[in-house]
């Protein structure tokens, strides 16, 4: 079975990112094998983190996350599965979005890389 993209979005207990990255710094991500980290960000306010894990069993990605649900609420935020701009670049052109030249386009470099809890 090939690994699926999750976007894993985390909203910590009682606003409190200190007790995660307290947590994260003595144990790591607590993550099983099987289930890889890919890529971060948290808010600026320190209440939300988005998070992009890889995996071959979403059972794996479950596991994880009851390893966290003492300090972090999934149940808010949520999981979802996603793919690469690449792919969704190939679908059909019907309905494919156009490309935003807003204050959402992203370019590399936007985003600052944080360290992560979880």
């Amino acid at each position: 079975m090939p690994d699926t993209l999750y976007m894993v979005v985390e909203r910590f207990k009682n606003r409190d990112a200190a007790a995660v990255y307290r947590r994260f710094r003595d144990c790591g991500r607590m993550a099983p094998e099987g289930l890889r980290y890919v890529s971060s960000w948290v808010d600026e306010g320190l209440e939300l983190c988005y998070q992009l894990m890889e995996t071959h069993d979403r059972k794996l990605l479950e596991e994880w996350m009851s390893r966290w649900a003492d300090l972090v609420d999934f149940r808010g935020a949520g999981r979802h599965h996603v793919t690469g701009s690449r792919r969704a670049n190939r679908a059909p052109a019907a309905v494919r979005p156009e490309p935003s030249s807003g204050p959402l386009t992203s370019r590399p470099g936007d985003a600052p890389r944080l360290p992560t809890p979880g």
